[in-house]
């Protein structure tokens, strides 16, 4: 068993953090296929209001991430420094806290839904579809939550081929019951939404189980201490990840409310193909990204600087080769990826392949942003993390969606993402060559 003390050559950097790659890969897989059962089985409207509804839904859920790459920069600190009892009661703090939080969001949720979905341009027809997507959906906020913080909080117990398995089991139950709800009873997007929903509530607590009763757990769910100050640092730590995760969800609403106003709703089922198979991608980015921060931060709590900078070096060799095979693989399985959701339409096919083409093109300095905000949430440097999602997302992101529409078109919609990620990728690469002699890691 690979432990996070260990060194890591680069076939033992891939065997830890392959299963978190799988694990986020699996997640947005069965998110792929949930689309493509409302797509296919319910309308195109209803695949409309669907993309309409996620964006919210994330800006809630990713407190998640806040909670999961934050806390797993703490507790792999705590573990370096040999204090295994107290990140115990830690982890046990931050779960319950984001519990409660989960339970809030899901109240406000339901408050602030319909407000939303004006401002993305939703019409009264989208407005009612989403509602009855949205509502339901809102309600597995909490689980929503525990699962995704618990993607990072098994890496730290040691265990992420068990977070790999879970997430597993959590997918095929949303697919097996996407056609039970959708293809057998026609409950349409409330099957849909209570599909995903108890998927979540079986991912998110089978892992909060294991860490409660599994004898081979590094991390032990207990009694909470209070250590308010590790609650405030893991958000801080994760703060990054907050941001990042609400910004895009503000840049989705952004890029929506473009669409709508130059070709409808065509542009918005276009536009929601590609976020679902942007997620797919970009897992791979995330999930090693998420996998290798808790080595950085445990090597980081230990003054091991020599595998620090062995860490980093093969993590900037392994994202931009990912990120070369993923653009190929984009690139030609674009037409493919646009019928799999809307082939029974060809003029929504091929604007969404040509989009999509466009669009890809940001995979080549995507994993560049990714890997650097989660390296120094890994550092326990919340500001410097932070500032790179700010400039990705509501520096670049939005002023690129913003104003190359009104230079190029629907054709600078498809393409301002790969220009934002250009720029992030820049600015991150400078932040890493800056900060190299404060943390020794080159």
């Amino acid at each position: 068993m690979i432990q996070l003390q260990d060194h890591f050559t680069y076939r033992r950097l891939l065997q830890f953090t392959l299963p978190t790659i799988f694990t986020l890969i699996i997640t947005s897989v069965y998110s792929v296929v949930d689309a493509g059962f409302v797509s296919n089985l319910v309308s195109a409207d209803a695949f409309a209001a669907v993309n309409l509804v996620m964006p919210f839904v994330m800006i809630l859920g990713s407190v998640g991430f806040m909670f999961g790459t934050g806390g797993a920069a703490v507790l792999s600190k705590l573990r370096g420094e040999k204090r295994s009892e107290e990140a115990n009661g830690v982890f046990s703090l931050l779960v319950l806290v984001s519990l409660g939080i989960g339970i809030l969001l899901a109240i406000g949720g339901n408050v602030a839904l319909v407000p939303f979905l004006r401002a993305s341009g939703a019409d009264v027809s989208l407005i009612s579809l989403c509602e009855e997507y949205g509502r339901l959906y809102l309600a597995g906020i909490p689980f929503f939550i525990l699962q995704y913080e618990f993607q990072s909080y098994l890496i730290v117990a040691e265990r992420p081929r068990l977070s790999m398995w879970i997430t597993v089991l959590a997918g095929v139950t949303n697919i097996v019951l996407d056609y039970v709800f959708m293809a057998l009873f026609h409950w349409g997007l409330y099957g849909a939404a209570g599909a995903t929903v108890i998927g979540q509530a079986i991912g998110g607590l089978t892992a909060l189980g294991y860490t409660r009763f599994g004898a081979t757990s590094r991390l032990r769910f207990g009694r909470p201490i209070s250590a308010w100050s590790a609650v405030v640092k893991t958000m801080g730590n994760g703060s990054s990840e907050l941001l990042s995760n609400v910004s895009s969800s503000l840049v989705s609403v952004l890029i929506n409310a473009q669409l709508m106003s130059f070709i409808g709703k065509a542009g918005v089922v276009a536009y929601g193909i590609m976020m679902y198979v942007d997620f797919m991608f970009n897992a791979i980015f995330f999930g090693y990204s998420i996998g290798m921060a808790p080595i950085i931060a445990y090597h980081y709590g230990a003054r091991n600087r020599d595998e620090m900078k062995n860490v980093f070096i093969k993590s900037l060799v392994i994202v931009e080769t990912a990120a070369i095979v993923i653009t190929v693989l984009a690139e030609i399985s674009a037409q493919l990826l646009a019928r799999l959701f809307v082939g029974y339409d060809e003029a929504l096919t091929a604007l969404t392949t040509h989009g999509f083409r466009m669009y890809a093109f940001l995979f080549l300095a995507g994993g560049i942003p990714l890997f650097t905000s989660a390296f120094f949430t890994a550092l326990s440097n919340g500001a410097v993390s932070a500032s790179v999602s700010f400039m990705r997302t509501l520096v670049f992101q939005m002023i690129c969606i913003t104003v190359l529409p009104m230079i190029l078109g629907l054709n600078g919609i498809w393409i301002s993402m790969a220009v934002a990620e250009f720029l992030s990728a820049m600015v991150s690469l400078v932040l890493l060559y800056k900060y190299r002699r404060r943390y020794g890691y080159l």
